[in-house]
């Protein structure tokens, strides 16, 4: 007889699909840009402040999700989440002012989102070790299939029916669809008396995913070293989603053409999550971590040099392979240096310093560019503040030689 799929995968298809519908709209953001920037009269700060509010509530939410999620569990987490963001549709749908979209979708939209993601993909992380890498990317992926498929999804909803009409379709579409797959999102292998990766365990042993809890986590320098790295890189890495369309249109280019580059960098994401998981579970994740640091703070420096089609849609793929591998590796790491019992609180918290990154970086950008007529000034400063968050990183030990001090002391 042949052996049935282990449950875990079928927990990874449900998170994969969940962030796929949660980070399609976030991400799809440029496909509305001008229906609203023209709808309102606003500048580009204005309208680039909607993206940024509810990047900083769905990040800064993890460390509130995460811990719901620990204690009641991810598919009651998960749902509410998928009812916030279909209402914040909706609601944003029938805005007659601008305030008003900040308020359903900056922040009803936001708030959904931060309440689906890190209990998502926390889950994973108690359902693998072995094959941890790999599974977190194929969970995240759906960020970067999201990320490929929904901008000219929404662009074709904003031509045929309007940015209204486009709204109310992803509220109805990801009601449902989120709905079924948050039901899948089961605590733990413990919940169904299997045990991580599918091995059947030695008698006697426990099923359970051990770690250290928050408050043990907060305490130890690795953490901080840890959150300051991912401040740092946040604050460039949110920028191109709203800006590159924008740039791109600046440099003599057609607006599909600028849609597209939002939908290379979901490619480029994509490609990483696939690839890059499953690679680092055999190089090493803390290894491959710092290699996406580095990537995307060479991306960055490429963005700046480049105005022709080819070279923007070179760094939208290579940019969004590094922030794709970022974002896989990130969840799985913590797991490998903290464990995965307390892995949704810890990744919510760590998240918290992305939220200020993604608050702010995009709305300077958009400051920048109205006072200066150009982005050069906001691409330099991603770079360098990535660099930055590189050496940061750096100082990091790898998470065997981490849990070999934890013994000795």
């Amino acid at each position: 007889m042949a052996r049935s799929v282990f449950f875990g995968w079928w927990v990874v298809a449900a998170s994969f699909t969940i962030v796929l519908l949660g980070f399609g709209v976030a991400y799809s953001f440029a496909s509305f840009f001008d229906a609203l920037e023209g709808e309102f009269q606003a500048s580009r700060a204005d309208i680039s402040l909607i993206f940024s509010i509810a990047g900083f509530l769905y990040f800064s939410l993890g460390a509130v999700s995460g811990p719901i999620s620990d204690r009641f569990g991810s598919r009651r987490t998960v749902a509410f989440g998928i009812l916030l963001i279909a209402a914040g549709l909706f609601a944003a749908s029938l805005a007659g002012d601008i305030w008003q979209v900040y308020l359903s979708y900056g922040i009803a939209v936001g708030v959904g989102i931060g309440f689906i993601y890190v209990p998502s993909i926390g889950v994973v992380q108690r359902w693998f070790v072995r094959q941890r890498g790999l599974a977190s990317g194929l969970a995240s992926a759906g960020i970067g299939v999201g990320t490929l498929l929904a901008p000219p999804f929404c662009k074709f909803l904003v031509d045929m029916v309007g940015w209204r009409g486009a709204f109310q379709i992803l509220a109805g579409s990801i009601l449902l669809l989120g709905w079924l797959a948050a039901w899948t999102l089961h605590t733990s292998p413990a919940a169904r008396s299997l045990h991580p990766d599918g091995d059947a365990a030695p008698a006697g042993a426990e099923t359970a995913v051990g770690g250290h809890n928050l408050r043990f986590v907060l305490r130890t320098r690795l953490f901080w070293l840890l959150f300051t790295a991912s401040t740092l890189l946040s604050f460039g890495l949110f920028v191109p989603f709203v800006h590159l369309a924008k740039y791109t249109v600046d440099h003599g280019h057609p607006e599909t053409f600028a849609i597209l580059m939002v939908s290379l960098i979901g490619l480029g994401s994509m490609s990483g999550r696939f690839l890059l998981g499953g690679l680092a579970d055999r190089f090493g994740r803390h290894r491959s971590m710092i290699a996406m640091y580095a990537g995307v703070a060479l991306s960055h420096v490429w963005w700046l040099m480049s105005d022709d089609l080819w070279a923007l849609a070179l760094y939208a793929v290579a940019f969004g392979l590094f922030y794709g591998g970022y974002v896989a590796l990130a969840p799985a790491l913590s797991a490998d240096f903290f464990g995965g019992r307390y892995v949704s609180s810890i990744i919510g918290v760590l998240y918290s310093g992305t939220a200020l990154g993604n608050l702010i970086g995009p709305v300077a950008a958009g400051m920048a560019y109205d006072l200066t007529q150009g982005y050069s000034l906001p691409i330099a400063a991603a770079a360098a503040l990535t660099f930055l968050a590189l050496g940061v990183m750096s100082l990091t030990p790898t998470p065997e030689k981490w849990r070999e001090r934890q013994w000795r002391t």
